[in-house]
């Protein structure tokens, strides 16, 4: 990484020059640098409406980046030591769906863990690929889904050798990470492209000692949520390639389907991002390492809680562990994850990323403080002194191994009716059923419903998980094939 380039951040050098110029707009958008709509220059503020443009020459445009736009993946791609970097504006779920159609077209397969993120198996409904799930181990205390066991991978591949790629989580929403390298070898070995979802990974590439990330491990291609850990704005992502693939195509791919009014305010804040990160990244990640350790030991000194680490690691199913999750198992204070979520929230006004049956997640990240830190564990520790309780009754486990009938764009767009969902045992389910976050489906199209689904929608929705993917937003039918 060329470090004096990397103190350049090139589109957000053009916009604050074009600000200078006082160019007089007769094009979109509408609210004319917000002199048309005063109260959205009250919420936001006159620089940020004055940068909000449409492409223009100056400023390049995303589609086909010939001037700053290019400039900045270039250096996005010397940061996290990528062939080519293309800056993202539709979150990494078009990240994911972009490295996906990338590889798959109708009919091919794809060998994946089933606890991927919804917009892996969206992609495979716009495509038509076909799911080969590695189902991973489970945790039977956390609940939680494992990673990919290579020797289960390796089965994968001798049992579908026509698969055209693998797709790696690394890490999990929970921190676990697979034996990338291993598993980037094996499947180079038999032709097939690898594919890691980092959503939850950005300062792999800064951090030291910490798990490797995708593009060191040699993926083929790995979708990157700088909004996360990165620090850039909600919905901007970046997407890395490395030698071997056609970077013009990937770019032909991903026109597809994002939009060609791309926002200068996400454009910019991942020129920026990028260039804090190539800077002070390993720095910042060091803190936030410190702190979720300490936060860590903290959490675990009070009782009845279990904060996970780098303990779990057993170099198979945790190959490794990323210490910044700060992944808190709940069950036994006699509350399940979602419970604790909805008590931090409003009555410790903190809101954390997730809460499922078993877990919470604290998200820690460059922005945060070790008083925040203080904050989380005084109330985790009132929340134990003041509701813990028997845990009779609670449901554990986060994963069932479903059953795949039939592919996912086959079952999405087969006729379909409603059902109650206490009636769909034995239907094969025409629609996704998830909590989010994280946004791991329970049930996607094409998968088989059983008793043991029924009751864990149910039961999370009894507890109060947000579910999503329905016709029905109250999600008491569910649309099985016909």
């Amino acid at each position: 990484m060329n470090r004096e380039n990397q103190k350049r951040a090139p589109i957000y050098e053009a916009l604050e020059k074009f600000r200078k110029q006082r160019v007089v707009p007769f094009d979109v958008p509408g609210h004319k640098r917000g002199r048309g709509n005063p109260e959205l220059v009250e919420l936001l503020g006159e620089k940020c409406v004055g940068i909000d443009v449409n492409s223009m020459k100056p400023l390049d445009n995303l589609c086909h980046p010939v001037s700053v736009i290019r400039d900045a993946e270039e250096l996005a791609a010397d940061a996290f030591h990528a062939e080519h970097a293309f800056l993202m504006v539709g979150g990494t779920t078009s990240a994911v769906q972009s490295m996906i159609l990338s590889v798959c077209k109708r009919g091919d397969k794809i060998i994946l863990p089933r606890n991927v993120h919804k917009s892996a198996i969206n992609a495979l409904v716009l495509c038509g690929a076909i799911p080969v799930y590695v189902n991973p181990e489970v945790n039977p205390k956390l609940g939680i889904s494992l990673g990919m066991e290579v020797p289960c991978v390796e089965q994968a591949i001798k049992e579908n050798p026509d698969a055209v790629a693998v797709l790696v989580n690394n890490p999990t929403y929970y921190g676990i990470c697979s034996d990338i390298r291993s598993i980037v070898k094996l499947a180079h070995a038999h032709g097939m492209k690898v594919l890691a979802d980092e959503a939850h990974g950005t300062h792999l590439y800064f951090g030291k000692n910490l798990p490797v990330s995708g593009m060191e491990a040699g993926a083929d291609l790995a979708a990157i949520s700088m909004h996360k850990s990165g620090g850039s704005l909600t919905q901007s992502s970046i997407l890395l390639v490395n030698k071997g693939v056609n970077a013009d195509y990937v770019r032909q791919i991903i026109n597809l389907t994002q939009t060609t009014s791309a926002s200068y305010l996400l454009l910019s804040s991942l020129d920026i991002s990028r260039r804090n990160l190539a800077l002070r990244g390993e720095e910042s990640f060091a803190k936030v390492s410190e702190m979720a350790e300490y936060a860590r030991n903290e959490i675990n000194n009070i009782g009845g809680y279990y904060a996970y680490g780098k303990d779990l690691i057993n170099g198979t199913s945790i190959y490794d562990y990323d210490v910044t999750k700060l992944s808190i198992y709940t069950l036994g204070i006699g509350l399940a994850g979602i419970e604790v979520y909805d008590l931090l929230r409003d009555e410790y006004d903190i809101q954390i990323e997730f809460g499922d049956i078993c877990n919470i997640l604290a998200y820690i990240s460059i922005g945060d403080r070790i008083q925040d830190i203080e904050r989380l564990v005084g109330a985790l520790a009132d929340i134990a002194r003041l509701y813990k309780k028997d845990r009779a009754g609670l449901l554990s486990g986060e994963y069932i191994a479903p059953k795949v009938i039939r592919s996912p764009q086959e079952a999405f767009y087969a006729e379909k009716r409603s059902l109650p969902i206490r009636e769909t045992n034995g239907c094969i389910s025409g629609e996704f059923v998830m909590c989010y976050p994280p946004g791991i489906p329970i049930l996607a199209p094409g998968e088989m419903i059983t008793d043991e689904i029924i009751e864990y929608i149910i039961y999370a929705k009894e507890k109060g998980c947000s579910m999503q993917g329905t016709e029905d937003p109250a999600v008491e039918h569910l649309m099985v094939l016909v």
